[in-house]
């Protein structure tokens, strides 16, 4: 059972752009840390589709994270934006030229061997400082940190990336969580689940994602971090299916303002929120 990341632990294709397919780079600053609303990525072509890159999905990937993946595509789809889903295992380099990477959660020893190739790899930092938008799940939320604890609570070097770090907490949090946002990012409630042994120090240069009404995150009132476009959480669920408006933040930091959606749409995501919401508030 993991210490730190979930219980089952701590993301086919590592290509680069196809050739004859221009991307066009970035060239906005990530934003300052905790910044509430950072700069779109500039320049993109209508015709370029919104890259989407799942990190390690052979060594994080719990409860489900994968939805993540799943509900960004969907979202994107509906609205009319060409999209393309990356895959990148633990063998394979992660692309430099993506605009959404999603990393979730995984056991002890998988998140340390992710944690290692990572920082050899170079590509995911290299991204986000370039102004990527980064979604770090559990154990991807504590990896993307300066340092969490390893199998026996030993500290393990982190990507820092983003201005947290983490260690082994006295108890587990284990079940519904729920977390009212930072109203700078003009988000509602998020509901989801937890099951970690984490407990994060959120630094200076970040800002807590949100302030939790029920379960443990952080392990101080907090829950997630954000900084620029890096957002960690410890909610499973997964987190986008359960909280669209947290989907829609990360697409419109890749690809600018958003159309909304048909109401039509989003009646299944309503309902899935009133159905969790409703069952830890009665």
């Amino acid at each position: 059972m993991s210490k730190h990341g979930s219980q089952n632990g701590q993301g086919s294709t590592g290509r680069e752009p196809a050739a004859g397919r221009t991307h066009v780079p970035r060239h906005a600053s990530p934003g300052q840390p905790g910044e509430a609303e950072p700069p779109v990525a500039a320049g993109r072509a209508r015709q370029d589709p919104l890259r989407i890159v799942w990190v390690y999905p052979d060594l994080l990937s719990t409860y489900g994270d994968r939805g993540n993946l799943l509900v960004l595509v969907r979202r994107a789809m509906l609205r009319g934006l060409p999209v393309e889903p990356v895959e990148v295992n633990s063998d394979q380099p992660v692309p430099r030229q993506g605009d959404i990477y999603l990393l979730g959660g995984g056991e002890d020893l998988p998140q340390i061997l992710a944690a290692r190739r990572l920082r050899a790899d170079g590509g995911l930092a290299a991204a986000a400082s370039a102004g990527a938008a980064v979604l770090a799940v559990c154990a991807g939320y504590q990896l993307v940190g300066s340092r969490f604890g390893g199998v026996e609570g030993e500290p393990v070097d982190g990507l820092d990336i983003l201005d947290v770090r983490s260690g082994r907490g006295e108890r587990r949090g284990v079940g519904e969580i729920l977390a009212d946002v930072d109203p700078a990012l003009g988000l509602p409630r998020l509901t989801g689940f937890e099951n970690h042994q984490g407990v994060t120090t959120i630094g200076a240069a970040a800002r807590p994602l949100a302030r939790v009404t029920l379960g443990v995150g952080n392990g101080d009132g907090t829950e997630g971090a954000y900084a620029g476009r890096v957002l960690g959480t410890y909610l499973h669920g997964p987190v986008l299916a359960r909280n669209p408006g947290l989907a829609d933040l990360l697409l419109g930091w890749a690809a600018g303002p958003l159309p909304p959606l048909d109401p039509a749409a989003e009646e299944w995501a309503r309902r899935l929120r009133d159905e969790r919401l409703a069952a830890v508030s009665g």
